[in-house]
């Protein structure tokens, strides 16, 4: 008993003169499983409705879409929960109805064999559930070019190989525009020592997001305008948006830092 108060003490002394913020320190995030990286969980109004809340799968979406077209001819917000989409919104056609129309994807509602309305819940509302999904990430990825981070899948390369084959337009949502020029990439340079610059390349991005994605609401149009840091990537700022919660993480720092050292 005495030698249990005494390591109880001891605790607490190192606890009392632990330097604020000392918590945080090597405290290393849980890393998804390969085929949940980049899922979102949407939960308005599902669980007071006494619905499981809907679990958006991420890799199998953006192996047939762009980001574009969700994110600005749908109009879904960039981050989880803001737009409140409602079930009466999808019924509609609007936002996830769009496609999920019993044309192109399953609908929210179908019929049975009598004619009786059925609502097509599992496959969207499924956290919690057993649910038998029709398309199986561990197949899929084993068809894909391999990563190292995220989902494990190198989606550019993909892309480029053919292995996944991008549509661009939702029809009723989507207005054709005159391409434009696609800007050279850019050469940003690092604030860390010995750490090899930054080269993004517009190309890449503007296959998956377009413009309309990043400027002007994350990014200003003028290059080096605003100077932003690391730790604002990391706190999901700027590239943090999208990198780190769809796109490969921060940890994959090669993928930027990747101007050659001589």
């Amino acid at each position: 008993m005495r030698a249990a108060l005494s390591v109880l003490l001891v605790l607490a002394l190192l606890l009392a003169t632990a330097p604020v913020g000392a918590e945080t320190f090597g405290v290393k995030k849980k890393r998804p499983r390969l085929s949940e990286f980049g899922n979102v969980t949407l939960d308005n109004q599902s669980t007071a409705n006494n619905q499981a809340p809907v679990v958006f799968p991420h890799w199998f979406h953006r192996s047939r879409y762009t980001c574009r077209v969700c994110h600005v001819d749908l109009g879904f917000a960039m981050r989880a929960g803001a737009t409140g989409i409602t079930e009466a919104d999808i019924r509609a056609g609007f936002y996830c109805g769009a496609c999920h129309n019993g044309r192109t994807a399953f609908a929210p509602v179908g019929t049975d064999p009598d004619g009786n309305e059925v609502k097509t819940c599992d496959p969207c509302h499924s956290v919690g559930r057993q649910v038998n999904f029709k398309h199986d990430f561990r197949a899929f990825r084993r068809s894909m070019p391999p990563e190292r981070f995220g989902n494990g899948i190198d989606w550019i390369e993909a892309e480029e190989e053919g292995k996944v084959k991008l549509a661009d337009y939702v029809e009723g949502f989507s207005v054709r525009h005159a391409e434009l020029k696609t800007p050279k990439d850019l050469e940003l340079a690092g604030k860390e020592a010995k750490m090899p610059d930054i080269i993004f390349s517009h190309r890449k991005h503007a296959i998956w997001n377009g413009c309309e994605s990043c400027h002007p609401d994350i990014f200003p149009v003028r290059t080096g305008s605003v100077p932003y840091s690391m730790q604002e990537i990391f706190d999901g700022r700027w590239c943090g948006v999208c990198h780190d919660k769809v796109a490969f993480p921060n940890i994959d720092c090669q993928r930027c830092h990747s101007k050659p050292v001589y």
